[in-house]
């Protein structure tokens, strides 16, 4: 049979077994092998996955990875995330749309300390969510405004997708951790303002509580000062990689180190039973996170041996169209997949082939990775299959419905295009603190 007949056929395959159910490494890794068997023999097949799974995870930057979980895991077990959310929303008081504006900046300040939007979702689903209806928030409202802010960890460091990133475009953790900083405050700023004329438009939307009104200007600035952890394990991380004292894994280690501590002084992490629960769900994911790295890497070299990446290179860097024509091709692709197929996936299937198609073409590998990041981040709140929807839906409680989710966060996903047209014109928003990062 033909080599690339054989490649199409597995990335069929690879989709339909992602529609069944199966979990998306073992559909890599049944595929990939399948298919390698099937173009060459069974002992080339187990030689190909044997190295891969070898090779995969063996160098030692690859400790980046667990250090971010783990420091994500104490962080959400220490309340980080409550802490975070009361200090602005008191911050905040008497301003139109408060609660919505504390949850935008809230997840910011979170994502500082936790790289993954699915646990952000998650916690102020539990934290923000109650809240919100109790001073009778629109519930489609809150809703979308805490599944949309929860995206904001994949974009701020120390962020999981671009460790992911990382791994599979070889682009420096480091900058892409530089990269995400502006263009995720810009978004917790588009989105607050979003938020503020909303509510003023329609007071119904949010009202404003007595409570809210008897905040004083003195209170604001004071509650301000619950942020002074978050504010030093941030700094610590990020400043200590732009600033060049350490590198990518010096500052996961840092910053699992310093959370762990506060979670200890602040007292959750005294209780056995929780600490235990943060080392379980860093150990759980950063198996499953391993697990996919090597069924996507095995994957993309039985792909490799197809010549389709090849191929469709060629094609695409002879194709005598504009670049931006390309740029926006593969846009398109990323929002209609990521609404179909788990994002991770879409990412581990197509990066690999498309990254270096679109470096040939000019572009920037920095620049480049924040876009794919920002549809990353659409099209985790994106039905039939965004991942935030369902996170949030599941930690709010049974009087939310996944479909009311998916209802309110059209306008802030209006934001989001916002913020993926500046990006794309002004790429010096992305750009700027990975080019003057010191080390």
């Amino acid at each position: 049979m033909d080599f690339m007949m054989v490649g199409v056929i597995g990335v069929v395959a690879f989709l339909t077994l992602l529609f069944v159910g199966l979990p998306i490494a073992l559909a890599f890794i049944l595929v990939g092998f399948t298919g390698t068997v099937a173009l060459l023999n069974m002992n080339a097949g187990l030689s190909l996955l044997g190295e891969t799974m070898y090779t995969a995870i063996a160098s030692p930057t690859f400790t980046v990875l667990p250090l971010f979980v783990l420091m994500g895991a104490f962080a959400a077990a220490s309340g980080f995330a409550e802490r975070a959310y009361r200090a602005i929303n008191r911050a905040a008081a008497r301003i139109p749309g408060s609660l919505a504006i504390a949850t935008s900046f809230g997840s910011a300040a979170f994502a500082t300390i936790c790289g993954s939007s699915l646990a952000t979702a998650s916690v102020f689903g539990r934290v923000a969510y109650p809240e919100m209806r109790r001073y009778g928030y629109d519930k489609k409202f809150a809703l979308g405004s805490i599944a949309c802010s929860g995206t904001f960890a994949s974009m701020i460091p120390p962020s999981g997708m671009f460790i992911l990133f990382s791994i599979f475009t070889e682009v420096s953790v480091g900058r892409l951790f530089m990269a995400g900083v502006v263009p995720g405050v810009l978004t917790a700023c588009i989105y607050a303002a979003s938020m503020y004329l909303r509510a003023r438009a329609n007071p119904a939307l949010a009202p404003i509580s007595e409570e809210e009104h008897a905040v004083t200007p003195r209170e604001r600035v004071a509650a301000l000062g619950g942020l002074w952890q978050i504010a030093i394990l941030g700094g610590l991380v990020i400043g200590g990689l732009y600033g060049g004292l350490f590198t990518a894994t010096e500052a996961g280690a840092i910053g699992a180190f310093g959370t762990l501590v506060f979670g200890l002084l602040n007292g959750p992490l005294r209780r056995f039973r929780i600490f235990a629960g943060a080392l379980r769900e860093s150990a759980s994911i950063t198996a499953t996170l391993f697990f996919i790295i090597i069924g996507a890497l095995f994957f993309s070299r039985f792909l490799g041996l197809t010549r389709i990446p090849f191929e469709l290179s060629n094609f695409l860097q002879t194709w005598d169209v504009e670049p931006w024509v390309i740029l926006a091709l593969i846009l398109l692709t990323w929002f209609v997949l990521g609404m179909l197929v788990v994002q991770s996936a879409v990412f581990a299937l197509t990066l690999p082939i498309l990254f270096p198609i679109v470096v040939e073409l000019g572009y920037e590998p920095v620049w480049f990775c924040v876009i794919a990041m920002k549809m990353n981040e659409i099209a985790g709140v994106t039905p039939p299959v965004g991942l935030n929807a369902f996170s949030l839906a599941g930690a709010a409680g049974d009087e939310v419905k996944v479909n009311e989710v998916f209802a309110g966060v059209w306008p802030f996903i209006v934001c989001d295009i916002v913020v993926l047209i500046l990006l794309i014109a002004f790429p010096q928003i992305v750009l700027f603190l990975p080019n003057t990062m010191l080390g």
